[in-house]
């Protein structure tokens, strides 16, 4: 895909974001990052992305940006992200993922960008009462992260209705893995995420892992989730700005997940298996906030973008993250 548009990445430095900057290159797009670097890494930005350092709160800073790179789409995954600090600290989510968008879509409309992607959650279903989980499931958060999300969600469905302005909201299930390529990962220190923590234990970095509940109403007691690879969601983001941009009178609200569960268990065992080791397990009781099983109907992205992923494997997720994770002692400034 090709298109004078640029693209300004927000949270370009984190997870998920820096992925998408990969995504969007290749597809020969112009793009930019803004990132405060509180949980982002400057070196998975490559050298010759224009990147700012900074708040996306700070309107002048965004209008600057915008009119500097000639911004005319935005994809917005700065936010926090942890589901238990969510319940411990609600303020802070409340601040860092609904105020704060608020703040930028309010100088992204000021400064005309008409096109808007966001990193959205499953969060913001809560605990459904039925599996695998359509768009249109009733949303009940049970956490403030996944309530933040769905008060961002409202925001854009209600500036559309009034504005030249579309959005596509993409709710990702468990988000894992790392660029075939090693040009990206996740680099959080401390994450929480399944995969990582266990690859990162596999590799001596941690003792152990801790499996939060095993009563849950599922196959073996502990929890399932829908795991997608990163570079798939990366690129899923990248045609849902295609459509965006063929469809300006045209918004989308998508899952982003393969439509298959696989329980705590049945990970660490995939990662016993990559990795030729058995990984302590530690079995703990469950964290608040957390849902027995969440799964996707990904039926509508399947059908509305043309997106076929690419690493729909449990296997071949935590072989690539595994790799991440060994090149990453020499990537940290």
């Amino acid at each position: 895909m090709k298109s004078t548009t640029t693209v300004l990445v927000t949270g370009g430095a984190g997870y998920i974001g820096s992925h998408a900057v990969l995504a969007l290159r290749d597809a020969g797009l112009a793009v930019c990052v803004i990132d405060n670097l509180t949980t982002g890494f400057r070196f998975v930005v490559p050298d010759d992305v224009p990147f700012y350092e900074g708040d996306i709160s700070d309107a002048n800073l965004i209008a600057r940006i915008c009119k500097e790179q000639g911004v005319g789409a935005i994809m917005h995954f700065a936010g926090s992200i942890i589901v238990p600090e969510s319940i411990e600290n609600p303020l802070k989510y409340y601040h860092n993922n609904t105020a704060k968008s608020c703040a930028l879509i309010e100088a992204a409309l000021a400064a005309g960008v008409a096109h808007f992607i966001f990193s959205s959650t499953a969060a913001v279903y809560g605990t459904p009462e039925t599996s695998p989980i359509a768009e249109d499931t009733t949303k009940k958060p049970i956490n403030p992260y996944g309530m933040s999300k769905l008060m961002t969600e409202t925001m854009l469905a209600d500036v559309a209705r009034v504005k030249p302005f579309n959005y596509g909201v993409l709710r990702y299930f468990n988000v894992a893995g790392a660029d075939p390529q090693q040009r990206a990962g996740q680099a959080t220190i401390g994450a929480t995420h399944l995969i990582k923590v266990a690859v990162e234990a596999a590799l001596g970095k941690r003792e152990h892992v801790a499996v939060f509940g095993t009563d849950f109403d599922t196959p073996d007691g502990t929890g399932v989730r829908d795991y997608i690879h990163v570079s798939d969601l990366a690129q899923a983001h990248v045609l849902a700005l295609q459509a965006l941009l063929e469809n300006p009178e045209e918004s989308m609200t998508m899952n982003c997940g393969y439509g298959r569960g696989f329980s705590v268990l049945e990970v660490l065992d995939a990662v016993d298996e990559v990795t030729g080791m058995k990984i302590d397990r530690h079995l703990e009781g469950r964290r608040a906030g957390d849902p027995a099983a969440l799964v996707s109907d990904n039926s509508r992205i399947m059908r509305t973008l043309d997106w076929t992923p690419k690493y729909a494997d449990l296997n071949t997720i935590v072989e690539h993250a595994l790799a991440w994770e060994q090149k990453l002692t020499t990537l940290r400034p």
